[in-house]
């Protein structure tokens, strides 16, 4: 699905990536670690097309990034759902409209059962007529997550989603995590909590990738 061939990025400094090669095949869920500043989330926006490569090539579904237009970028992004590390809502609209925006931008509509459903899903029933500025940051987050998969992607990408909420929510966004790629999906998550990391080897085969020196290594038992 996603694939990276002795891929480079640099934003002028020398190599923040360097002779990345790595693939994302369907169904499989992977994390994404490493200390802050190493490039987890400049490798999730090489994945979803927001940057493109500096040298290598990055395959997304089967084309290259690099030879990939406006329109093109749009349609492969539509197969990708992002969460964000610092998610946005429109304020003014509420949570379940915030959710169903991906749908309303790309001309599709949803039933307000399958909307219903999944807000249910993330169990914010009870904020469905909601504002942004009114949730938790825990409540957040699971918007976020139901924002990213109301188009039903392939790929999951989730840029440290539990970074500012506490163990037990963490857990319960996990839980969801694994729902969805029990479904099927891809799932790669960038983190640098390694209990999260541990805690989820117990319920799903994961592999665990390590930005180290400016390379993606697969990390050991050592976590």
């Amino acid at each position: 699905m996603i694939e990276f061939d002795e891929v480079s990025y640099g934003y002028g400094g020398g190599p923040l990536l360097a002779d990345v090669s790595l693939r994302l095949a369907a169904g499989s869920f992977h994390f994404l670690t490493g200390p802050s500043g190493a490039g987890k989330t400049t490798l999730l926006k090489l994945c979803y097309g927001e940057l493109i490569a500096s040298q290598g090539r990055v395959g997304l579904f089967g084309e290259d990034a690099r030879s990939l237009g406006r329109d093109d970028i749009a349609m492969v992004r539509r197969r990708i759902g992002v969460v964000h590390q610092d998610c946005q809502f429109l304020d003014h609209l509420t949570v379940a409209e915030n959710i169903g925006l991906p749908l309303t931008v790309s001309g599709r509509t949803a039933t307000e059962e399958d909307l219903g459903e999944l807000i249910h899903w993330v169990g914010l029933d009870g904020q469905r007529q909601s504002r942004p500025p009114e949730l938790s940051g825990g409540e957040r987050q699971r918007a976020a997550l139901a924002r990213a998969v109301v188009m039903s992607p392939d790929v999951i990408l989730a840029d440290e989603p539990t970074g500012n909420v506490d163990w037990d929510m963490s857990l319960r966004l996990l839980k969801l995590l694994v729902e969805l790629n029990r479904m099927g999906k891809t799932v790669m998550i960038a983190t640098h909590d390694l209990n999260l990391i541990r805690t989820a080897k117990q319920q799903v085969q994961a592999r665990v990738l390590r930005i180290a020196s400016h390379r993606v290594q697969l990390a050991g038992a050592d976590l």
